[in-house]
This record gives structure tokens, sequence and C-alpha cells, in this order.
């Protein structure tokens, strides 16, 4: 599932035409589906009209919601409800909701928030992002929301690929999705079913085989692989990962476009490191 960036014109509109075709360039490169309004979207800057838009697009596009996870998150629960409604509206097939990340919500309140969400009846992926969101979703919680039937997977993005292990004990019918880029393998090494990506968005086809060897266990076909995409799929994890990620689009003839602001362009030395590396990957075959 393609974290979709999103294109932006000159002006920074939205070019929703050019975003519907790389939702169907996706899929057609062997994606199983998109998550639009994801931090890799900027949804963080849409008006609430761009927003609700970039689902219907993306289903659309697609031509079957349940492949279409968007993403959902918002400062108040009760906003994240109404987002989660408007994509059932749209026909997604499920949402992808962080946690409050208004203040550092304890337990209670992170359980009181997936509920409210999981009322509106669409299965809800929760998000694990604690560098960004200060609420780290520890594998005890996340079994507490699973039992509570607010979750039915986890997109984890910690890092700490331990607990892929401990997740696994403690909520074994909780599905655990790939969340940083530049941890596939160790995470589908350890029991990942899913990967909600970054990288995609500009090397699709490498990045399905290297997904589809890595679940299958297949290290003689990932590791070489892995090894050499390695170098744009740490970007993921980094601060500037909607530029980085947009400007491979751009290398390799995708639409990405600018950032909104408050996101700048790369900086110099950053921009020469991943166009280096898109570069020379498309050189390798690996676009």
């Amino acid at each position: 599932m393609v974290a979709t960036a999103l294109p932006l014109r000159e002006d920074l509109s939205v070019d929703y035409d050019a975003y519907a075709e790389h939702v169907r360039w996706l899929i057609d490169s062997g994606c199983d589906g998109v998550v639009p309004n994801g931090s890799l979207g900027e949804y963080q800057t849409l008006t609430d009209e761009e927003r609700a838009r970039v689902v219907a697009t993306a289903v659309e596009a697609v031509g079957d919601g349940s492949r279409v996870m968007p993403g959902v998150a918002a400062y108040g629960s009760a906003e994240s409800r109404r987002w989660a409604e408007q994509a059932a509206e749209a026909g997604a097939g499920s949402v992808l909701l962080l946690p409050p990340n208004a203040f550092r919500a304890d337990a209670d309140a992170v359980s009181a928030h997936y509920a409210e969400v999981a009322r509106v009846g669409v299965p809800v992926v929760a998000y694990n992002n604690p560098y960004d969101t200060k609420v780290d979703l520890v594998p005890e919680l996340l079994a507490r929301l699973h039992g509570e039937g607010s979750i039915v997977a986890v997109k984890e993005f910690s890092g700490d690929v331990r607990r892929a292990y401990e997740i696994a004990e403690l909520a074994p019918g909780l599905d655990l999705l790939i969340g940083a880029d530049d941890v596939l393998l160790e995470l589908a090494l350890a029991g990942a079913v899913g990967w909600i990506a970054g990288y995609p968005n500009a090397l699709p086809q490498a990045s399905v085989r290297l997904f589809r060897a890595a679940v299958a266990g297949d290290l003689e076909a990932a590791r070489p692989l892995y090894r050499a995409l390695h170098p744009l799929l740490r970007w993921d994890s980094r601060t500037e990962f909607v530029q980085a990620i947009k400007l491979s689009m751009e290398i390799v003839g995708r639409p990405g476009g600018p950032t909104r602001p408050p996101r700048l362009p790369l900086a110099p030395k950053a921009e020469a490191t991943v166009r280096a590396a898109t570069e020379k990957a498309v050189a390798e075959g690996l676009d």
C-alpha cells in the first residue's frame, strides 16, 4: 500500500488529474493499493475540500475502494471520526489513524480516541509514529486496542524491529504492517504481512519485488535489492522525506512538484545526495 505523494503545481494548487494518473500507474506497476492523505500526502496543509477530493480521486482512480486506506488523522477525535465517515462514504475499505497528537495522551485517552473512530464501522489501522506524535503505541497498548475491537492492524514506525515479536505474542491476531521503508527486510522477516510504503512513489516495480521476496523469506533475492535501494529507503525516516521522495519522482519522470510551506526545498547537499542515489538506482534498472 503506497502512501501517496500529492502532485502540486508551481502555484501549490493540487493537480488532481496528475494524482489520479499517478495512482493508476502505481496499481498498474504491481502495488496493492494506496494510502492518500498521509504525512507524505501533506494532509496537514490541505483544506477540507482538498482533503475530501483527494480521497474521492484515489477511490475513482483505483476502481476498487477496498484498495484505498485514507489517513484520517486530526487533532480531535470527533474530526478524525468525521474523516473516517467521509472515507467510508467515498467507498474506501479501511482508514489509517494516528493517536491523539495535540497532547501526550495517556492510554485511556488513546483507547477512547480509537474507539470513537472505530464506531464508524470501517476497519481502522493504527499508525505508531512516536517521533511526531509524542505518543508511543507500545505493544501492550496495541494489544489493548486490538482486544477492544478498535484496530485490525498497525503501521509500525518506531524503528524498533524487536517490537514485532512482542506484538505477535500479545496480540497474535493483529496484522503488523511495515511503517518505515528502511526497516522493511527486518520487519518482514519478523512476521510483517504488509508495507505502507513511501519510495514506491518513485520506484514501484523494484519495491514490489523487494517486498514480495522479503515476506517470502527469500533472502537470496531480497538482500541485494534491499542493499541497493537502502540509500533511498532511509530517506523515508528523515524529516525531509516528502521533499526527497518528490525529488526522486521528478527524476524518474513522475509528477511530484513542490511541497507546501512550512516545508522548504531540500538543501543543496541533501538534494545532491538524493539525486545521485536515484540516478544510480535508475542506471541499475531499479526504476
